[in-house]
């Protein structure tokens, strides 16, 4: 089936930095933790709004008295953001560059970065013992559970804001664009396989007055979902149906028009994700329609999204579960076909870059 976005693939064909670029890229991943964390705090100090809100630019002093800091703690992050890119200096002022004002103004970077503080900054340490064990090792620093998903409505406050606040982000601009393609089939029931809080299912029932959903989700998630549809106009038509879908001899509920999984396959490993749709696949009629909905890393429209769906991966590894990733489609078109379905249409660009995968029974 033909792309309908060109592929960043094309980009890693050859080495063409020159050595100087290469030399300064290598050093700046060496002084990753610092720099990530300097860019931080100049956001959260308030740093680069004084610096976008003056035309002529700020001493450092004047930095200093704003922030309410020492001036040595001003200096030692101007002359770290300096060097780094984020401001630049004209004589003793400093102002703020281009890439200092994607940091203060672009909302997904912001996501990023308080996704990767709060949620990711101290398991990372744990990254090489969750690679050889395949276990995510750097969970340990929340609790005691096998995948962090056991662990939502325990993590702390912030770190359970950051990650909502992450995954909302990603998926929720996609929702609007999916709506009428799902819909077109027209399904009188949906199932919506990892429906977490109910965003979907409260989509759904806003936007078919007859169609009723159920969400299945582990049952801790299920008790999240139900508090956060309370009230809502159309909760009456959402069911929940408790599984631990890691479990390969537990079924799928059947008599469904429409099977979704939206931002959920990238949640398992592909023997599991072969697992989940085959049990899918036993569940469903020959009418019925499944729908993966995944942000597939080849198929972006810009070379800085496959980088960051790249280094999400990784957050899998160290802290989700310690064997799943942000996929490449090809893979996940592999496990379609192996679970016994066959793809229909790709809808690409849905939202901030996600594809719709559409998939009837072999």
């Amino acid at each position: 089936m033909k792309k309908t976005v060109s592929t960043p693939d094309d980009n890693y064909s050859a080495d063409t930095l020159p050595v100087l670029e290469a030399q300064r890229l290598a050093h700046l991943i060496s002084f990753g933790p610092v720099v990530f964390q300097v860019a931080r705090l100049m956001n959260k100090f308030g740093i680069l709004r004084q610096l976008l809100d003056s035309a002529d630019g700020l001493t450092t002093d004047a930095v200093a008295a704003q922030a309410g800091l020492t001036r040595y703690a001003a200096q030692v992050l101007l002359e770290s953001s300096l060097t780094m890119g984020i401001i630049h200096r004209r004589d003793d002022r400093y102002l703020i560059s281009k890439a200092g004002w994607f940091l203060l103004n672009d909302p997904l970077i912001r996501v990023d970065i308080d996704f990767n503080h709060d949620v990711n900054y101290q398991g990372l340490f744990n990254l090489e013992e969750a690679l050889l064990s395949g276990k995510p090792a750097g969970l340990r620093v929340f609790g005691d559970w096998p995948t962090i998903y056991e662990g939502l409505s325990k993590l702390p406050p912030q770190v359970q804001k950051s990650w909502f606040a992450f995954d909302h982000y990603y998926s929720d601009e996609t929702f609007e664009a999916a709506l009428p393609l799902v819909f077109e089939c027209q399904p009188d029931t949906l199932l919506d396989v990892g429906g977490n809080t109910g965003r979907w299912a409260m989509r759904c029932v806003d936007f078919c007055p007859d169609v009723r959903v159920t969400v299945m989700d582990l049952p801790q998630q299920l008790e999240l979902m139900r508090r956060n549809i309370d009230g809502h106009s159309g909760a009456d038509r959402i069911d929940g149906h408790g599984i631990n879908l890691l479990n390969p001899d537990e079924p799928f509920p059947t008599g469904f028009g429409a099977i979704w999984m939206s931002q959920f396959l990238d949640c398992f490993s592909e023997a599991e994700v072969i697992s989940i749709l085959s049990r899918a696949v036993a569940s469903m009629d020959n009418n019925a329609h499944l729908f993966i909905m995944e942000p597939f890393w080849d198929r972006q429209r810009f070379e800085a999204a496959a980088f960051c769906l790249t280094q999400i991966s990784l957050y899998f590894t160290a802290l989700a579960n310690g064997n799943s990733k942000m996929y490449h489609s090809d893979d996940m078109r592999r496990c379609v076909e192996t679970a016994g379905l066959t793809v229909e249409a790709i809808h690409d660009g849905l939202g901030k870059g996600h594809s719709l995968m559409i998939c009837r029974k072999k």
